[in-house]
C-alpha cells in the first residue's frame, strides 16, 4: 500500500470473490488478494481470524469447540474480510444482527500503508458527522456516519473503500443445547404473513420466507413439498433441551396461523436441520441454474424497509412484478427483518425493462423509509443508489472521511463512490495545493 500511495496506483481489494455487486473487479490498478491471510485461531469467547478465512472453516472450528459464530451469510466460502467489508447478515441476523456486532478488535491497513490495530471503544480521532439512517433493522448503504461510533463501526461495511482489514479479532457464543427448526407451510400467503407479525415477538433467531414461485423450482429437488403450499415460513429458535416447553408452544402457534401444521416439516436433530438449511440455501443456486439454462439474466434487489411496511412493500413488489414480468421472479428472504430478495429473469438483450423496474423498487423502499442495500453493499453496480437514500449534504459527509482516510482515491476505485464523484474534490485540492 505504501508503495501503491508513492505512485499513486488503484488497488482493488479480493477475497473470495462471492460477492455480488462488483466490489473486487478492478478498474485498472492493482488487485490485492488476501486468500493466504488464513490464520484461524478458536479460543473460549472468540477467535482470532485472517481476513481470507472462509466463513465455513470459521463455523467448522467454533462448532469442534462447542461454539458457533452468530452471522450465518449464506455464501459460506464467502471471506471472513469480505463479510467485514460489507457488514454481511444473513438468516439469523434477526436476532444476533449483522457482522459489525461481532468484532472486537481488527487489523486495518490504510491506503497510505499505515497499520492500525483498533479494539472497540477506540474513538476517531476526526469528526466525520452525522448523518440519519432509514428506520430499518439492516442497512449497508454508504458509511455508518452516527454519534457514539467508533473505527470499528467505521470500517466495518466500508466495502475496502476506507483500509484493508487483514485480521480480525470476533466474538462467540456456546452453542446452544438444541435447536427447534421448522419449514412452515401455508396455502394462502397472507396467513403466512399474518404468521411473521405473531411470530417476530417470539424467542426465534430467524424468520424467512419464501412464495410460491420459489416452491415451485424447489420441489424437483425436494418433492415432499406440499402441493397445495402458496407459501412457508422458516424459523429456528434455541431451546434449553429437547424437552423445552417452547416445542408445545410451537404447535399452539402453528394451529392459530391457520398453517398446513400436519405437511409442515419440525426437527431439533443436527442432521435434520441441516437439510432444512440445505433447502433455505438450495434456492439461489436452483434460481442461478434456472436463468442459465433458459438464456435469461438473473436481476436481483437488496432492499429493506421499515418493519411496518413490510406488507406493503411486498405488496408493492408484486403487483408491479405481475405487470412487467409475469411468472419470470421469485421473492424469498428474510422476512423477519422486511428484507426479502426479488429476483427476477430478464431478456439479457434488452436489459433495459428490469432495470428501470428495480430502480423503480428502490425508490418506492426509500419513500417507506428504507434502505437501498441491506446486505449486500453496493460496490460498483449498484453505487447509483446511494443517491437515491442520501440528500447531497450527507453524502458530502461521506466523502470527506473518504478523502481524509484515502486522499488519492486509491482504495476500491468506482466501489461505492461513481469515479466522477471524485474530480471535483481532486481538483479543488490540487488547485488549494498549487
Amino acid at each position: 500500500m505504501r508503495e501503491a500511495a508513492a505512485r499513486a496506483i488503484p488497488v482493488t481489494v479480493a477475497g473470495a470473490a462471492t460477492g455480488v455487486t462488483g466490489g473486487c473487479v478492478p478498474l485498472g490498478g492493482w488487485v490485492l488478494s488476501l486468500e493466504k491471510l488464513t490464520r484461524l485461531a478458536v479460543h473460549p469467547g472468540y477467535a482470532l481470524v485472517g481476513a481470507g478465512v472462509p466463513l465455513a472453516d470459521l463455523q467448522g472450528a467454533a462448532a469442534r469447540s462447542s461454539q458457533f459464530y452468530p452471522p450465518d451469510p449464506t455464501e459460506t466460502s464467502a471471506s471472513l474480510g469480505g463479510n467485514i467489508s460489507t457488514n454481511a447478515s444473513g438468516s439469523r441476523s434477526f436476532k444476533y444482527g449483522a457482522t459489525r456486532r461481532w468484532i472486537e478488535r481488527l487489523r486495518v491497513v490504510l491506503a497510505d500503508g499505515r497499520a492500525m490495530d483498533i479494539g472497540r471503544g477506540d474513538s476517531i480521532d476526526f469528526d466525520p458527522g452525522t448523518i440519519p439512517l432509514p428506520a430499518v433493522t439492516k442497512n449497508t448503504a454508504g458509511y455508518l456516519l452516527r454519534p457514539g461510533m467508533d473505527w470499528i463501526d467505521l470500517f466495518c461495511g466500508s466495502e475496502g473503500t476506507l483500509g484493508v482489514v487483514t485480521e480480525a479479532h470476533l466474538r462467540l457464543l456456546p452453542a446452544p443445547r438444541s435447536v427447534l427448526a421448522g419449514a412452515v407451510f401455508f396455502e394462502v400467503d397472507d396467513a403466512a404473513l399474518d404468521a411473521v407479525d405473531a411470530w417476530r415477538s417470539t424467542a426465534v433467531r430467524m424468520l424467512e420466507y419464501l412464495d410460491a414461485r420459489s416452491l415451485e423450482l424447489l420441489r424437483p429437488r425436494f418433492p415432499e413439498i406440499p402441493a397445495a403450499a402458496r407459501a412457508a415460513i422458516l424459523f429456528d429458535q434455541e431451546l434449553a433441551s429437547e424437552d423445552d416447553p417452547e416445542v408445545d408452544c410451537w404447535l399452539d402457534r402453528i394451529e392459530a396461523a391457520h398453517a398446513m401444521a400436519e405437511e409442515s416439516w419440525f426437527a431439533t436433530a443436527a442432521r435434520d436441520r441441516e437439510r432444512f438449511r440445505q433447502f433455505r440455501h438450495a434456492l439461489p443456486e436452483i434460481v442461478n441454474d434456472t436463468v442459465c439454462r433458459a438464456g435469461a439474466l438473473k436481476m436481483h434487489t437488496d432492499y429493506a424497509v421499515p418493519l411496518a411496511h413490510n406488507r406493503q412493500m411486498l405488496a408493492y413488489y408484486r403487483a408491479r412484478l405481475e405487470q412487467e414480468f409475469p411468472g419470470r421472479y421469485v421473492i424469498f428472504g428474510h422476512i423477519g427483518d422486511a428484507h426479502v430478495h426479488v429476483n427476477l429473469f430478464s431478456d439479457p438483450s434488452n436489459p433495459a425493462p428490469a432495470n428501470a423496474l428495480l430502480l423503480e423498487f428502490a425508490r418506492h423502499a426509500v419513500s417507506l423509509g428504507g434502505t437501498v442495500s441491506a446486505e449486500h453493499g453496493l460496490g460498483k453496480s449498484k453505487s447509483h443508489l446511494l443517491a437515491l437514500q442520501y440528500i447531497p449534504e450527507h453524502i458530502a459527509l461521506m466523502r470527506a472521511v473518504k478523502l481524509r482516510l484515502d486522499p488519492l482515491n486509491i482504495l476500491g476505485r468506482g466501489t461505492l463512490w461513481p469515479l466522477d464523484h471524485f474530480v471535483n474534490d481532486f481538483a479543488m485540492r490540487s488547485t488549494a495545493r498549487s
